[in-house]
């Protein structure tokens, strides 16, 4: 309920991009803007690690989950490398020992690689 509604100083809202009233409006909704931080600007750490019974994952650090799409990034080198892989918290985490190959996929991206 608006303040005035129901009174001679009633003025219903418009909608800002076509000015119409936003009962009559038929403007599509904007998508809400999503703020990433360039890849230039981070610092991806790689390592190899073992895990329980032998298993080697590759791992890559650095990156905040809040500024990237992690699940995009993750799917991107998934593909690259041909293994599984997941995000844990802020790290992603490549099934099997590909640091060469993850190397010089973030390079290519325009990541700063350590």
């Amino acid at each position: 309920m608006r303040l005035f509604e129901g009174t001679p100083w009633d003025r219903p809202p418009h909608c800002e991009r076509c000015g119409l009233l936003e009962s009559e409006c038929r403007c599509p909704p904007e998508p809400p803007v999503k703020h990433v931080i360039a890849p230039d600007t981070q610092p991806a750490r790689l390592a190899v690690e073992r895990r329980k019974k032998g298993k080697v994952v590759t791992v890559v650090r650095g990156l905040t989950a809040a500024d990237n799409d992690l699940s995009a990034l993750l799917t991107r080198l998934k593909s690259a490398c041909g293994a599984g892989g997941t995000i844990d918290g802020d790290t992603l985490e490549i099934q099997g020992e590909h640091l060469d190959r993850l190397r010089t996929l973030l390079i290519g991206i325009g990541y700063k690689v350590r």
